[in-house]
């Protein structure tokens, strides 16, 4: 990070402090922002975590969930009490995303405001509308790049078992477990080192991917029963679920993740698709191997993005018509799906 010593200096003094991450934020999101609040807190600045909508059950176990500030459907006061604290905030950590299209209704609370703002990320094409910026597309994940911030400011004495076990949630998730191609050995490194300041990696593993609804088990079963669809021609399998399956199974925020990479493990497929019908836009995942970049295919055709080989994009069509608008344009991939390796 440029003008670290600027930014170590402003944080040497109690600050009234803001983290925000993006909608629907995942473990890497919460635990990022959870483990950089801990260690904040502890410094003796006043700290609150704004989400802009709510995030999955199976992360409230995260030490200080329930004190986040999350934006709902159900009440204005979330809302209200975010936009005072951005008012008042003196500094504004942005974790998680690079553009503040990817925080919603918050994205003008932050812009407005008069905070120092921070970006930490390692998604494509950033914004750059942050005073300083720790920004690096080769780090697997956010939890690990705010462990390094944390190192950097010399503060890495601070990380308690509960800020580890939150930094680690986010590491594993975002390698996959440890299994996606942007783990090296670097992302080892950290996970060692947060398990020896008191990470618990067997127990965060149960929590995030043994702890299930039922109803988020008989959706697994049901979409893979019913739902996936494999275009062996384009080395593709997709998924769609309309908002009376969602319904039918009780959906909860979270339940659908993970789904897209059944349909990246089957034999010879490189690119694999979920989209969903959130009543307000569909929802599409992407996942694709190797070469094949479907960050591009969302920027280009479902004002998304993200990384190279896991994106994520919206549309303001029906679930048929952008089912139907991703069978049109995948034809003119199919040479790069099929020499992909």
């Amino acid at each position: 990070m440029k003008n670290l010593p600027d930014l170590k200096a402003l944080l040497g003094t109690p600050k009234k402090v803001a983290i925000v991450t993006h909608f629907k934020p995942d473990a890497d999101a919460l635990g990022s922002s959870l483990g950089l609040a801990g260690c904040l807190k502890k410094k003796g600045h006043q700290v609150n975590v704004i989400t802009p909508s709510d995030y999955p059950d199976f992360l409230s176990w995260m030490p200080g969930s329930g004190t986040v500030v999350a934006l709902s459907k159900k009440s204005k006061e979330p809302e209200l009490q975010a936009a005072t604290l951005f008012s008042n905030a003196d500094i504004i950590f942005c974790l998680d995303f690079s553009s503040l299209s990817r925080i919603n209704d918050l994205s003008e609370m932050v812009r407005n405001s008069s905070a120092v703002k921070v970006m930490i990320d390692h998604h494509l094409e950033p914004e750059h509308f942050a005073t300083y910026e720790k920004w690096d597309t080769h780090d697997a994940s956010t939890a690990q790049m705010v462990y390094d911030f944390i190192v950097s400011l010399g503060e890495r004495d601070l990380i308690d078992s509960s800020i580890a076990n939150c930094l680690y949630a986010g590491l594993m998730t975002d390698t996959g477990g440890f299994r996606h191609n942007n783990t090296t050995a670097r992302e080892f490194k950290v996970a060692e080192e947060l398990t020896s300041l008191g990470a618990n990696p067997s127990e965060v593993a149960r929590l995030v991917y043994d702890v299930n609804s039922l109803g988020r088990l008989r959706l697994t079963g049901y979409v893979l029963n019913h739902k996936l669809t494999l275009l062996p021609e384009y080395r593709t399998a997709y998924m769609t679920l309309s908002q009376e399956e969602l319904k039918r199974f009780d959906v909860q925020t979270g339940d659908t993740e993970g789904l897209v990479n059944y349909g990246l493990s089957i034999k010879d497929v490189q690119l694999a698709v979920l989209m969903y019908d959130r009543g307000e836009e569909i929802k599409i995942s992407f996942r694709s191997l190797g070469a094949f970049s479907v960050n591009e295919m969302a920027r280009a055709h479902f004002e998304g993005g993200g990384h190279k080989n896991a994106s994520g994009g919206s549309s303001k069509l029906s679930l048929d018509q952008t089912l139907d608008k991703f069978l049109t344009i995948l034809p003119h991939y199919k040479e790069k799906l099929i020499s992909n390796s």
